[in-house]
């Protein structure tokens, strides 16, 4: 691999190189390296583009790398990725996407993600996405991701995305039954004309079920985020929705809340707040020797982390 090809999996894996056990590098719309091992199996699909992950029955405290890296412009990359979680088991996967775009053109990523989670497992699933190159070029992401959580099984997704990316609408959909438990933690930053929309769609259909979307984002320049919520509980359950941002400059941000309380035993909970940082923040950091820009970075850093 090139130079800019480590850098960028670094940025979004931590990778310093070919991990091991089981991975798949996807590289301008096509496979730079796989391997699959006993306990995970990573199959390339024949109908269409991408890969079904098939992580075995019981198989415990593995993980697998499955990064995308652009560095071409005028690329759309589209991918559909089919993840089959055995019953009880419990893995970590990185995914993200890195793109490099050193054109006026457009670099865009679609990657369809659907999971299939069985009885009594869990996933801990870890997407970043990233941007750079020319200031002129487009970097995009368009993401589904898809999510069936089925009995006594967890689902825990880290979404972050903190810099470079001219577009990005990611819809998360989640079916969740009995005593199933589904977590995000989203992470995200916007500057200049970026625009940012998240929508989450979530089930809850079984007794007992439980999912928690918690949101933090920064918006700067004049950035544009929206963030959708739509949370359904049809049994008894719970769930909680929370967004919380800082605003600042010419930026935008638009929260939109749906609950609907289908069953009398469901429990659904929205919380959203939008402001600036508090003057006595940067005045406290700014009497340490810090300009403001560094003050506020430096307040944005520890918010997002």
């Amino acid at each position: 691999m090139e130079k800019l090809d480590l850098d960028l999996l670094m940025k979004i894996a931590d990778l310093h190189g070919i991990p091991e056990g089981s991975y798949n590098i996807r590289k301008d719309g096509k496979c730079l390296s796989r391997n699959s091992t006993s306990d995970i199996e990573i199959v390339p699909k024949t109908d269409k583009d991408g890969i079904d992950i098939i992580v075995k029955a019981g198989v415990k405290g593995k993980s697998v790398h499955i990064p995308v890296i652009l560095t071409a412009g005028d690329l759309l990359d589209k991918v559909y990725n089919d993840f089959y979680i055995g019953k009880g088991a419990e893995v970590t996967i990185i995914a993200g996407c890195g793109i490099h775009n050193d054109t006026c053109g457009e670099s865009r990523h679609d990657g369809i993600h659907t999971f299939y989670i069985e009885e009594g497992a869990s996933v801990k699933y870890i997407e970043r996405h990233y941007g750079e190159g020319n200031p002129e070029g487009k970097k995009e992401f368009t993401p589904i991701t898809k999510v069936y959580v089925k009995k006594n099984a967890q689902f825990y997704m880290e979404s972050t995305q903190l810099g470079g990316v001219t577009y990005t609408d990611r819809l998360t959909s989640a079916t969740v039954y009995t005593n199933g438990k589904f977590t995000v933690r989203e992470k995200l930053l916007t500057d200049n004309e970026e625009k940012a929309i998240t929508r989450f769609k979530v089930k809850l259909v079984g007794k007992d079920s439980s999912a928690e979307v918690v949101s933090r984002s920064v918006a700067r320049g004049n950035s544009y985020q929206s963030f959708i919520s739509d949370m359904v509980g049809k049994n008894r359950s719970f769930g909680h929705v929370e967004c919380d941002s800082i605003l600042l400059d010419n930026a935008r941000i638009l929260s939109t809340p749906r609950i609907d309380a289908v069953s009398p035993e469901a429990s659904l909970v929205h919380e959203a707040a939008v402001g600036k940082i508090a003057g006595e923040q940067l005045t406290k950091l700014m009497t340490l020797g810090l300009t403001e820009k560094e003050a506020e970075d430096t307040i944005i850093k520890g918010y997002l982390n």
